[in-house]
């Protein structure tokens, strides 16, 4: 039975008075949010020779006469004529507008959003009204963010964006959720959701890192660069160690905490693509991710290098379509070559198998083991191969450290890497057995 809090608000919907006052409150708002943007603006003296069409009144007397006209007629015909008088009353305030120098047809637009509070709170849910004043608020507050938007953001990142979301969002969907040939054990939709997810996630790091801290300190570029790839992220930090050796502490710091941020992305796709994965390796991946970033915190608090530095990127665009091909044969590739191995030699196979892969990209193989129908092995084994995994790909982020660095400046890096790796395969070997 609904509790008294629970059921008050129904009630107060039902209530005439009080969606006439809910709607009188947001016309309101939204009227005083638009008049202190065309303060703000110095738009304040283009409204005093007609109507007022940005004061709070106004657009209270909107929201209202929305609200109204469509009570007294559901069949919208009132409703429908009121807008047509709002629009030639705007048409003709917008044309002295363009009289006086003025283009902008933003108050036009506020005040026909405002005009469907009423319907929108009779036909729709109550967030639906909230989420939308919410949004007049947002997009009336963001006039900086969107000129900073403009200057720093590349068009042709703009359109990858929009071919990837056409990919996912539409795309996606088409794609039979069935196996298809015997010799690939997945669906394509697994197959297609599981490159999404790590574009999307890799998609992440890669904005933070190039245009929300553009400029950033070693550390902030280690943890944003462990969302994208921590191999690459090491390399970079690696290589700037060559040419700042007064910056060594900082970068071992960063590299270390790249990794840690490593064993969180790879709970995050487990949690998105297989959940069952999660009780073998949700413990150990926490302690290891976890204390690795502790460490380059501690470790860069007490370092004297100068926190803000101009890092280069970890990657490329992680959502260019060549890019998401790429991963998408590559992962095909290792579902194959996953299912052949664990054919031809069972466990011990996919031990050696899962070693081997850590020296490359992991992420398509981590794949195939999360979204794969592997019947002839458990669960157990295949997280164990995971993990085995994740810690090869550990030596090969030292030997990156100190061979595209150097022993002198990245020994820390190159031990702290070597300890996480023995810990993350004994681990996982013993997950195997």
């Amino acid at each position: 039975m609904p509790s008294t809090e629970t059921a008050l608000l129904p009630e107060l919907l039902a209530q005439l008075w009080f969606r006439v006052l809910l709607v009188s409150l947001f016309g309101f708002l939204t009227g005083l949010e638009m008049r202190a943007y065309l303060i703000e603006r110095g738009g304040e003296q283009a409204d005093q020779t007609h109507f007022r069409a940005g004061s709070a009144r106004t657009y209270t007397f909107i929201a209202l006469l929305g609200f109204v006209l469509y009570t007294l007629d559901p069949a919208w015909r009132l409703y429908l004529g009121g807008m047509a008088v709002l629009t030639v009353l705007y048409g003709l305030f917008y044309h002295r507008k363009l009289q006086s120098g003025q283009m902008g047809i933003l108050q036009p637009l506020v005040a026909l959003i405002v005009y469907t509070y009423g319907p929108c709170l009779v036909l729709l849910p109550p967030w639906f009204l909230v989420l939308l004043f919410v949004a007049a608020v947002f997009v009336l507050n963001a006039r900086p963010l969107t000129h900073r938007l403009i200057e720093t953001i590349d068009r042709g990142e703009l359109m990858t964006l929009a071919k990837f979301l056409l990919l996912a969002a539409v795309i996606l969907p088409l794609m039979p959720d069935r196996q298809v040939t015997p010799w690939l054990p997945a669906t394509p939709y697994k197959i297609w959701v599981a490159v999404v997810a790590i574009s999307g996630i890799s998609y992440v790091g890669y904005i933070l890192q190039r245009y929300l801290f553009p400029r950033q300190g070693y550390l902030v570029t280690g943890l944003l660069g462990g969302l994208y790839s921590s191999t690459a992220t090491t390399i970079v930090l690696a290589r700037r160690g060559r040419a700042e050796p007064g910056a060594g502490s900082q970068l071992n710091a960063a590299i270390l905490a790249a990794s840690g941020v490593m064993y969180l992305r790879l709970l995050v796709l487990i949690l998105l693509l297989n959940r069952d994965f999660l009780r073998p390796t949700a413990g150990p991946f926490l302690l290891l991710g976890l204390g690795a970033i502790a460490y380059g915190l501690l470790h860069a608090r007490h370092s004297r290098t100068p926190a803000e530095t101009r890092a280069e990127a970890a990657g490329h665009n992680p959502l260019e379509l060549g890019t998401a091909a790429l991963f998408a044969l590559l992962f095909i590739v290792m579902l194959v070559l996953t299912k052949g191995v664990l054919h031809q030699f069972g466990n011990p196979g996919l031990q050696v198998l899962s070693f081997v892969v850590g020296f490359t990209d992991i992420d398509p193989f981590v794949l195939s083991l999360l979204n794969g129908q592997y019947h002839a092995t458990g669960l157990r084994e295949l997280a164990g191969a995971l993990v085995i995994a994740a810690g090869s790909n550990n030596f090969l982020k030292a030997l990156y450290a100190v061979t595209i660095g150097s022993w002198s400046r990245q020994h820390t890096a190159f031990l702290g890497l070597v300890l996480l790796a023995v810990l993350t395969m004994a681990y996982g070997l013993f997950l195997s057995f």
